[in-house]
């Protein structure tokens, strides 16, 4: 009893530091918004620096739809209902051209869904719709495989010149989550399908290690691989993700994703994870001709959380042999990211760490820091599923961090050297800062979150989150039952009921 109420009170006392440290966040938030707000309101981005917008997604206020989860989230309504009425009078996609389809629909499109999914407004429901049906054109190429840009306003989809025309595995494995939903949400089969077809025809030619190189011609009817690169950072990290994620959104009644994870994971630990020294870091090389790159992006500090969140969900229990594996795995790697933080003179990460022998980790060319989330989603998640406090701690000095040397007058601004303090910041902040970055530092300090990542929500690779589907089946037939109980009652003016999609 002594021991267990001393934890109650650890808990407490941790709770309480925590709250207090999540309103800080919040503030950090509130200062972020009110800078687009008043510089940038309407455009992609805020250049935090010069005060301004930019328009370098297409014109789609990328950085306001981005954002509008992480508003409600923070209990920031009013904003949330300004940002909704610009969606609703202002927000046109008949007004842009080519556009990503991957950062569009991760960001827009999750977004869209994200703040309907929360906050029930239909106006966000017509606008994904409408965005998904110009964006699941790009589906349309002979093998299945979607092509990597789209126009919004008009049919036209393409590859770009410099992937050889291939599409990019982390592009074309990241759709699923957001048109599956879509299709859940409005009744329209086909956005899943289409979305569907994209794993089962790369099934089709999975690796024996279940490790796929990052460029694909999707021209033919069967689909090629056309360059000898693995990589769980850059153009590999999400596809990986959405096998694991699309399982769990599905109820982990789709046998096939889980498996091709699971044989992922395999040729991970056989083929990628590495080891430093002196320190004994854990680390994943790219995989290039067969030979290995001793680099890690930190794009791949997601593998952390996402690891973890394979061993909680594993079929055969968290004590089986491959889930005790996998929560090491990520804990590693968690540590690891941890520490291309702590061995920068300014606290923050480069974009790239390379892994030299007997030097452990060393900064490449790559020295600059965009304020990326990968980190601190990998605390966020073991934190939810460890309850482990060392993660809110590791959080809160990447957030402190972040104020000391990416905070300006508008925002925050992205570092141009993480091992130089008297550098001026770049004039960029990433919609995905606000989406992603601020969103998984408050939550990780949130002990009140409605968040539940083991059995309501799946966040998309944005941060957007999202109800699972046996949740969401619940939720629809609830409102189904509603509707036909008030049609059975006379009315001089009859509404049908909406038509949902009611299994997965």
């Amino acid at each position: 009893n002594v021991v267990i109420n001393a934890t109650k009170v650890e808990k407490l006392n941790n709770d309480t530091l925590a709250r207090e440290r999540r309103e800080i966040i919040r503030d950090a938030m509130k200062h972020t918004w009110s800078g687009y707000r008043k510089y940038a309101w309407g455009k992609d981005e805020l250049k935090p620096v010069k005060k301004e917008g930019r328009n370098n997604y297409g014109g789609m206020g990328t950085t306001l739809v981005d954002s509008l989860d992480t508003l409600w989230l923070m209990g920031m309504y009013d904003e949330f209902w300004e940002a909704r009425d610009w969606v609703r009078d202002e927000l046109d996609h008949d007004a842009v051209a080519d556009i990503s389809v991957f950062e569009t629909t991760i960001r827009s499109l999750g977004g869209l869904l994200a703040a309907y999914d929360w906050s029930g407004d239909e106006v966000f429901l017509e606008k994904a719709d409408d965005l998904g049906s110009r964006l699941v054109r790009a589906f349309d190429s002979p093998s299945g495989i979607p092509y990597g840009n789209t126009a919004l306003n008009r049919n036209h989809s393409y590859n770009t010149a410099w992937t050889g025309e291939s599409s990019i595995l982390a592009e074309l494995g990241t759709l699923q989550l957001e048109f599956r939903h879509l299709a859940k949400a409005t009744g329209k089969q086909h956005y899943a399908d289409k979305a569907n077809k994209v794993f089962e025809v790369m099934k089709t030619i999975e690796p024996d290690h279940g490790l796929y190189p990052i460029f694909v011609k999707n021209q033919g009817k069967e689909p090629i691989f056309s360059y000898d690169k693995i990589s769980f950072g850059a153009m590999g990290d999400s596809f990986y993700e959405y096998l694991l994620k699309v399982w769990i959104q599905g109820g982990k009644a789709e046998s096939m994703y889980r498996d091709m994870w699971d044989r992922s994971m395999d040729g991970l630990h056989k083929y990628l994870l590495q080891k430093s020294t002196p320190s004994g870091l854990y680390y994943l090389a790219d995989l290039v001709d067969k030979k290995l790159d001793h680099k890690m992006d930190h794009l791949a500090c997601f593998m952390g959380g996402a690891l973890a969140l394979g061993a909680y969900t594993d079929p055969n229990g968290l004590d089986s042999p491959r889930a005790k594996r996998d929560l090491q795995t990520g804990k590693a790697l968690a540590y690891t990211c941890y520490q291309m933080y702590t061995r920068t003179l300014t606290g923050i990460s480069p974009e790239f760490v390379i892994f030299s022998k007997g030097e452990d980790i060393g900064i490449g060319s790559a020295t600059h820091n965009m304020l990326r989330p990968e980190a601190v989603e990998t605390f966020f998640v073991l934190y939810q599923l460890t309850g482990d406090y060392t993660y809110r701690e590791w959080g809160w000095e990447i957030f402190q961090a972040f104020e000391k040397h990416s905070r300006t007058s508008a925002g925050y601004a992205s570092i141009p050297n993480v091992n130089s303090v008297f550098r001026e910041p770049k004039d960029q902040m990433e919609s995905f800062f606000i989406a992603e970055t601020l969103k998984y530092l408050y939550l990780l300090q949130d002990p009140d979150t409605p968040i539940d990542i083991l059995d309501k929500h799946v966040f998309n690779t944005e941060a957007h989150p999202l109800r699972m589907f046996p949740l969401l089946d619940k939720d629809i037939e609830r409102e189904l039952r509603a509707c036909s109980a008030e049609k059975s009652v006379p009315s001089s003016e009859p509404t049908p009921c909406p038509t949902k999609v009611l299994s997965s």
